[in-house]
């Protein structure tokens, strides 16, 4: 074949065959296709886009250019979640050790945070000792032994998608929403699971700002996945306002350890209980709602979710000591408190965008890949959305290292804060769902 042909086609918006997409990733892994021309069909792409089963052709073909993983040999069920990010987004550590609590095996491969706060990886490092870095034998044997992971995603596995976004990165490509579906989906099937849930948030800390574009991808990965065998469903969450009251890894590390004793925000608790009980349904490890949510509420208030917990912090060299005791992860020395000023009124939004700004510039995420982290820094939020709240009383807690980095972000915080005189309210209704 040719690649000259391929563009050409793509650009006049023709549907390329499973064999041609076939080609082209295999030809662009081994650096046969350069940079310049895979750059000028990517364009194509973007403007042309790609049919349901081009897409799924090209994620097929992304899977086959690396290692992927077969779990057939478990005795008991293999699940995993991805989500599209969001501000405060710590559902993986709540949700990973709940459901193989409940006996699923839960193999999950994260990423880490860029432009936003950390990404799952990060937090997970904010437990001393933990490694996220496991080799395939490693991750095979612990998932064997303990039923689950929460690892980095091995480079051992699709080598395409890696090479295709450093690639996107650099030519305004980044937004083609079958490109979108097919990184994403490329990774969840490699992983091996037969059932797979995504959480697709929207909203202005959401990759997505919009319900209808997270409609659209949530419904390109579904095919995917149902198109690729897969069990899988897409679970449409709102992402305006942070989920949770921590934003910053170490906080959020300890706002996940206090879900799973009971104690946590319910925002989060909602989240983990909805995607976890998909989850179950789609296993055919629970007959309803019902029976599904009350498991899992039962395995999180009986201790046997944190206890899985801890057992899966010490798989990965970390000290399970801080699901009891989470005073362990590490801490900054100067918290400022953001108080309201103005009259006694309700919180109308707490902007998740601009509370993402604020811990970045404190230190808890990273503008470029090669930003260090820091794992104590943060926001919690004492006051969100249809919370009423009255002068001097607290809005944030401000986590910093020093006393002036916190003075900044506390003004920079108040910006993220709107109020109203009316008696505000959160939006109703169930999450909206797709697939399964």
């Amino acid at each position: 074949m040719n690649i000259l042909p391929l563009i050409e086609r793509k650009k006049q918006g023709s549907e390329l065959s499973a064999d041609e997409l076939s080609w082209l990733c295999t030809e662009f892994v081994a650096r046969r296709v350069p940079d310049y021309q895979m750059a000028a069909w990517l364009m194509a792409v973007r403007w042309r886009g790609m049919t349901a089963a081009e897409t799924l052709a090209l994620t097929q073909a992304m899977v086959a250019s690396g290692a992927t993983l077969d779990w057939s040999d478990l005795a008991r069920p293999v699940v995993d979640k991805h989500s599209t990010g969001g501000v405060g987004d710590k559902t993986s550590i709540v949700l990973v050790p709940l459901l193989a609590a409940a006996g699923l095996a839960f193999v999950k491969m994260s990423g880490r945070g860029l432009g936003h706060t950390g990404g799952t990886l990060d937090k997970l490092e904010a437990i001393p000792g933990f490694r996220v870095d496991l080799d395939l034998a490693e991750l095979r044997a612990q998932v064997e032994r303990i039923g689950c992971a929460l690892v980095g995603q091995s480079p051992a596995l699709v080598p395409a998608d890696g090479a295709l976004y450093a690639l996107r990165d650099v030519t305004a490509t980044v937004d083609a929403l079958p490109l979108i579906a097919s990184s994403i989906m490329s990774k969840k099937l490699a992983g091996g699971a037969e059932t797979i849930v995504l959480d697709v948030k929207y909203g202005s800390g959401a990759f997505m700002p919009t319900v209808e574009a997270a409609r659209e991808l949530a419904r390109a990965m579904v095919e995917i996945g149902e198109g690729a065998g897969r069990r899988t469903r897409a679970v449409l969450s709102p992402m305006d306002q942070p989920l949770g009251e921590t934003v910053g890894n170490a906080l959020e590390v300890r706002e996940a350890i206090d879900t799973l004793h009971g104690r946590g925000p319910a925002d989060l608790w909602t989240l983990t209980l909805e995607l976890g009980t998909h989850l179950l349904l789609l296993s055919e490890q629970a007959p309803d709602v019902e029976q599904a949510r009350a498991r899992l509420t039962e395995l999180r208030d009986s201790g046997a979710a944190a206890a899985k917990l801890a057992e899966l912090v010490e798989a990965q060299g970390g000290d399970p000591r801080v699901v009891d005791d989470p005073d362990r992860l590490p801490r900054v020395s100067h918290i400022r408190m953001l108080e309201h000023e103005g009259p006694e009124q309700w919180v109308a939004a707490v902007d998740a965008h601009a509370v993402a700004e604020v811990t970045l510039e404190l230190g808890a995420g990273r503008r470029v890949k090669t930003d260090p982290v820091d794992p104590a820094v943060g926001v919690r939020l004492r006051a969100k959305t249809a919370d009423q709240v009255a002068r001097g009383e607290p809005l944030a807690e401000i986590h910093a290292r020093t006393e002036g980095t916190a003075a900044q972000a506390a003004e920079r915080l108040r910006q993220a804060f709107r109020f109203t005189t009316e008696p505000a309210e959160l939006a109703a209704g169930e999450k909206e769902v797709i697939g399964g």
